[in-house]
């Protein structure tokens, strides 16, 4: 069977268990696994094993391997990469909720910007931070904000949402160090610094469109700050009526957030200016992202624990965020399961064989084979790097009749559009906003998906007009 009937077996399975048979997001995702897994051949399997330059022995043992094996093996690599970032930045959340540590730095922003520009401040603000630490946990870090500010203001949730995933989304797919573009740019050949700064030009373009999205959808629907598994509205409540005497400092509120895009991007550093000895140390150590989560849980633990002399209010807390935490590795984990057994159909080397059936324009060709794998597995990163391998030949100068930048450039707009219940940044965002499965496909996948079609013709404008050969 053709892997792309089967990516769209497992597309009606998903959305159907969610939409018409209202079951739990991880039971749709992993039926559709368990669907697409068991339609998947044998030879399916050995041409994909292949395409991944497996061993002999590696082969044999993984075709033989149950469905159940499969799913459970992507379902556990996924779990590894996000597990401890999910629950540190779970425990984060809360404690700057409950600290009131969200409250004073909203606070803050209203009095130096005012209301009107704050999600511009989000915009700008997930932008910056994504560069060195994952969109993921940036959306993390500011979601706590937006929910303040929210109640602050009384309005504009859906504005505040739409512009962290906005900025946060962008330079996680144009702009190095964050792992996708870094990789683009290496396979290609192109200069770091290159990539950096004509990721940046591109980026702006691109989260300027995602900005004007946002006002318009805020305009059209409003989403309610609904209860989430970590906080009810009127505990959120409770905690915007304290006056800023009982807040903590507006330092110590901003250390969880600061501390670890210093430490992640010190250890980026470090690396990329080969440094030695006890700085390459100890970055490689703090910086690592598992460990700069965690130890600014434990700064933002400490300041609750400063503010909250109840001891077991304060473990109530903790247990909450991480039943919150829980549910989202669970589901982030099960969509990795599912993006897994979905690669596993072949549906790369379909994508490489349609691509030289089918002779277009390369920049075009490139975007539009990274937004088939990225729709159908559901990783940027995947995409990204599934593409490079496709297309990464054509990566010289004197065929393209542009710099191999823009090709980069491309690949990571490419992998921005159609995001959805098999992509892990989803259920991040559905989860945790507390908005519905529907509400986040017209409002995060939406908005990615426009930012991703102005990047393509961005770049195909400043290819023709500055070639950089």
């Amino acid at each position: 069977m053709d892997p792309i009937i089967l990516i769209f077996i497992g597309l009606v399975v998903i959305i159907g268990s969610i939409l018409i048979l209202k079951l739990h997001p991880v039971l749709a995702l992993l039926f559709g696994a368990i669907i697409v897994g068991l339609l998947t051949t044998e030879d399916h399997l050995l041409q994909f094993a292949q395409s991944i330059e497996m061993s002999d022995a590696e082969i044999s043992a993984f075709v033989n391997q149950p469905v159940g094996k499969r799913i459970a093996t992507a379902f556990g690599n996924t779990a590894s990469k996000i597990g401890i970032l999910i629950a540190m930045a779970a425990i984060i959340g809360t404690c700057l909720l409950r600290s009131g540590a969200a409250d004073r730095i909203v606070r803050a922003a209203l009095r130096l910007l005012g209301e009107k520009r704050a999600p511009a401040a989000f915009l700008s603000s997930g932008f910056t931070l994504a560069i060195p630490v994952f969109s993921d946990t940036v959306f993390y870090l500011l979601l706590p904000l937006a929910k303040a500010m929210r109640l602050r203001t009384g309005k504009n949730y859906l504005f505040y949402l739409i512009t962290i995933v906005a900025g946060a989304a962008m330079a996680h797919s144009l702009v190095p160090p964050t792992p996708g573009p870094l990789f683009v740019a290496a396979e290609m050949g192109v200069d770091i610094g290159m990539m950096m700064i004509a990721g940046l030009v591109v980026g702006i373009f691109t989260i300027i469109g995602g900005y004007l999205y946002a006002a318009w959808a805020n305009r059209k629907w409003t989403i309610p700050l609904r209860d989430t598994s970590d906080v009810s509205i009127s505990e959120l409540e409770e905690l915007m009526d304290k006056e800023d005497r009982h807040l903590p400092s507006l330092w110590l509120s901003l250390t969880p957030i600061l501390l670890p895009v210093i430490l992640i991007s010190g250890n980026t550093i470090t690396r990329a200016i080969q440094a030695e000895g006890l700085w390459q140390s100890s970055f490689s150590f703090i910086g690592d992202p598992n460990i700069a989560l965690t130890l600014a849980a434990i700064v933002a633990l400490g300041t609750l624990a400063w503010k909250e002399k109840d001891r077991q209010k304060l473990k109530s807390y903790i247990v909450e965020s991480l039943k919150s935490g829980g549910l989202i590795i669970l589901i982030t984990s099960m969509g990795g399961a599912l993006g897994g057994i979905l690669q596993q159909t072949g549906i790369g080397i379909r994508v490489q064989e349609l691509s030289s059936d089918y002779q277009i324009a390369i920049l075009p060709l490139a975007f539009l084979v990274t937004v088939v794998i990225r729709t159908a597995q559901g990783s940027a990163t995947v995409a990204m790097i599934t593409s490079v391998g496709i297309l990464g030949g054509l990566a010289t100068m004197g065929e393209l009749g542009f710099h191999p930048v823009y090709l980069a450039l491309i690949i990571g707009c490419g992998s921005k559009p159609f995001p959805w219940m098999n992509d892990s940044g989803f259920w991040v965002v559905c989860t945790m906003s507390g908005m519905t499965e529907g509400e986040t496909l017209k409002t995060h996948s939406v908005v990615l998906s426009i930012m991703g079609f102005i990047g393509l013709f961005v770049v195909m404008i400043l290819a023709k007009i500055f070639p950089l050969i």
